[in-house]
């Protein structure tokens, strides 16, 4: 071999002193965004990433994935000390009012974002929902959550009962269950709670919340909703047609897996937990069917934003946009995780118009559709995840002690008053 004369070993030693610099001014160029999520948001982003590293190959995108509760506990936390906060945070929308009341969020209508010509993309009460007075537009909707009837088919045709009396009136249902009850031996429904959570949820005025009205002040104890609410719960308890189990926990699970509950009302999602691991055994037998006297509501939805103290907002913008705005994107989180879509354009296409082998061959997607597209945008309030806390608490009294009704709700109003005036 030719030995190397001192001039050329040089500059050979040069030239790859100077590809080291490169390769680490590269790595030194590198952004790493920070999202905090929840699941199965967590596994929505990051099947994102791919996508997105295709237009931002200098960004790395790092999930911080908690559970549920523990992920709003940290933001809560963060958001309070202005520390720990990551660039991008998924909401979920019971703590939505809360966090956007903090003022801990960006203004995504101001600039340099103005997100205000993007409004007539969304779903309209998706949008509305993030949008909080004084705050401005805090968060962009990912997915949304359109209720839903989800029922046992072969529960109910055992039972000698049609599936439109279940979307009926709610005496229907609850004639309905006593058959079921009767038939079969199944519960209606896992807890009586499930009754009220949809009516309270029904027939909102425009600019009112669930349990705040337009002034932020408590209508618990005056709004007729939670009386036939608690009503309706009451009759579902006497007639021992619910489980007296909490949605989630692990005897709600091996309920609907061993067939003791018929009907479960909750958000179009449900489907997708049903088949992936709540009760895949039970595929086939359930079915969708629209909630009863035509209400039209959510259960829950995801929005992301970004922390006024986020380090990346530039990139954080972009990243928010490719997760709310990419039709593929909003399609993919859709077909493998079953986030049924806040972005309008992605509402439509060959796989809505599917049929769901897990519920029958029933094309379901369509009625979900339709509800997202009857559903009023009701305001969320700071104090929305209290007063839940305490109607449930109360509704518990009524249930279990035999609480007159009159008596929990005024005591429920009263509560609700004390501790958001703290």
């Amino acid at each position: 071999m030719k030995a190397l004369s001192y001039g050329a070993f040089m500059k050979s030693i040069i030239l790859a002193i100077g590809l080291m610099a490169s390769v680490f001014s590269a790595q030194a160029q590198k952004t790493t965004l920070v999202v905090a999520a929840y699941p199965a948001v967590d596994e929505i982003v990051k099947a994102s990433v791919i996508a997105f590293q295709t237009t931002h190959p200098q960004v790395e995108i790092k999930v911080v994935s908690r559970e549920y509760a523990d992920h709003h506990t940290a933001m809560t936390t963060a958001l309070a000390a202005s520390s720990g906060l990551p660039d991008v945070m998924a909401i979920e929308f019971g703590y939505l009012g809360r966090f956007s009341q903090s003022g801990g969020l960006e203004d995504l209508s101001a600039e340099p974002y103005r997100a205000d010509g993007l409004a007539n993309r969304f779903t309209p009460y998706a949008w509305a929902q993030a949008r909080h007075g004084k705050h401005g537009q805090t968060a962009l909707p990912g997915d949304i959550g359109p209720g839903a009837l989800f029922y046992r088919h072969d529960l109910i045709t055992r039972a000698g009962i049609e599936p439109a009396a279940l979307s009926n009136r709610w005496e229907d249902l609850i004639q309905a269950g006593r058959q079921i009850k009767a038939h079969t031996g199944a519960f209606l429904v896992a807890h009586a709670r499930d009754i009220k959570d949809v009516v309270i949820r029904s027939n909102i005025e425009p600019g009112r919340g669930i349990y705040f009205d337009s002034q932020g002040e408590s209508q618990v104890g005056s709004d007729p909703r939670f009386r036939r609410a608690f009503e309706l719960a009451r009759q579902v308890r006497e007639a021992g047609l619910d489980a007296r189990v909490n949605a989630w926990s692990n005897e709600w699970s091996e309920s609907l897996r061993r067939d003791r509950i018929a009907v479960q009302m909750m958000g179009a999602w449900l489907s997708g937990h049903l088949q992936n691991w709540l009760a895949p055994e039970t595929a086939g037998k359930w079915r969708s069917a629209p909630l009863p006297e035509g209400v039209a509501t959510s259960w829950g939805g995801t929005f992301y934003s970004i922390p006024q103290k986020a380090q990346n907002k530039a990139l954080a913008w972009q990243l928010l946009r490719h997760l709310t705005l990419d039709v593929a994107q909003q399609r993919l989180a859709l077909e493998r995780f079953n986030a049924f879509p806040a972005l309008s354009e992605a509402q439509s296409g060959v796989f809505f118009d599917q049929p769901i082998t897990f519920l029958g061959g029933q094309q379901a997607r369509r009625e979900w559709r339709d509800t997202a597209q009857r559903i009023q945008a009701s305001r969320v309030f700071r104090h929305d995840p209290i007063a839940d806390e305490i109607v449930n608490a109360e509704l518990d009294l009524v249930l279990n002690r035999g609480k007159p009704i009159d008596r929990a709700l005024a005591d429920a109003h009263r509560l609700i008053v004390r501790r958001s005036r703290r």
